[in-house]
């Protein structure tokens, strides 16, 4: 399972078994490498809790990312559409990225 899978199946989980209104991602402020994955997954960017805790004797910042249950629908399809077995080749490459597919129309 990939990682887009699991989010995509933790968040389906959260808005349609679940009944929540907010899917929330924190990570520190300077992992670059997780709020690029959450911006890719479709996160929306909230703000910077800062001092939020004292992390290995420094001062750490989280930054705050959410998907709403009213964004869900269109999160849903896009990543609908990137799992399709018709995005991938014959290797298991992705044809199409889940940014791409995030930004076409709902089918």
């Amino acid at each position: 399972m990939s990682s887009t899978e699991a989010q995509y199946l933790l968040a389906r989980y959260a808005f349609e078994t679940l009944g929540y209104r907010r899917y929330e991602w924190k990570c520190d402020a300077l992992n670059a490498a997780s709020r690029r994955a959450a911006l890719r997954y479709g996160f929306v960017y909230e703000g910077t809790f800062r001092q939020h805790m004292i992390a290995k004797g420094r001062n750490r910042d989280d930054a705050w990312f959410s998907i709403l249950d009213s964004e869900w629908p269109a999160h849903k399809a896009a990543f609908e559409r990137w799992l399709a077995p018709e995005n991938f080749d014959a290797e298991g490459r992705q044809k199409m990225s889940l940014s791409a597919l995030s930004s076409l129309p709902a089918c």
